[in-house]
């Protein structure tokens, strides 16, 4: 025969198990509300239904499984991750994927442009012809396809 202590801790366990469950069951009624602390009908009902299926010896998962059966997943404030929701769980992923991806291009281009820099620094600068060939020289990028050195100076205004 169980102690006075022994059916305490029981009554306080099954009690605590079905707080926390209801805290983990949204109201279908309000919708933004735990059932745990919402007063509607409803959530007074399935905090009942709770804390029978408790008693009768089921497990949480099979708790959450049964409300789930019965009243679909949105009635669970975690939905299980599946294919139809990837997408959703993976969006802010993808997104802070894509916003790094842009800022290092951006980075990226900022640094290849210290060429183009320099020679604007150069511009208002007075050189001798020589100092101008030379830095005109080390600072002007390899021309691409389609483009002569000869374009570049007649750019330059030489």
């Amino acid at each position: 025969m169980e102690s006075e202590d022994d059916v305490v801790k029981k009554t306080r366990t099954m009690e605590a198990r079905a707080r926390n469950i209801s805290h983990n069951v949204r109201c279908t009624e309000c919708g933004s509300q735990s059932i745990e602390d919402s007063q509607a009908d409803i959530a007074i009902l399935l905090r009942k239904l709770i804390r029978d299926e408790i008693q009768s010896g089921k497990t949480d998962k099979e708790i959450f499984k049964k409300l789930e059966d019965d009243f679909g997943e949105t009635v669970l404030y975690a939905p299980k991750f599946d294919l139809q929701t990837a997408a959703l769980w993976l969006s802010p992923l993808i997104v802070a994927g894509g916003a790094v991806g842009v800022w290092a291009f951006n980075k990226h281009r900022k640094q290849t442009n210290v060429h183009i820099m320099a020679l604007n620094l150069v511009r208002g600068v007075s050189l001798t012809p020589k100092e101008k060939e030379t830095m005109l020289d080390l600072l002007t990028p390899p021309p691409s396809e389609g483009t002569t050195r000869s374009w570049w100076r007649r750019w330059q205004g030489q």
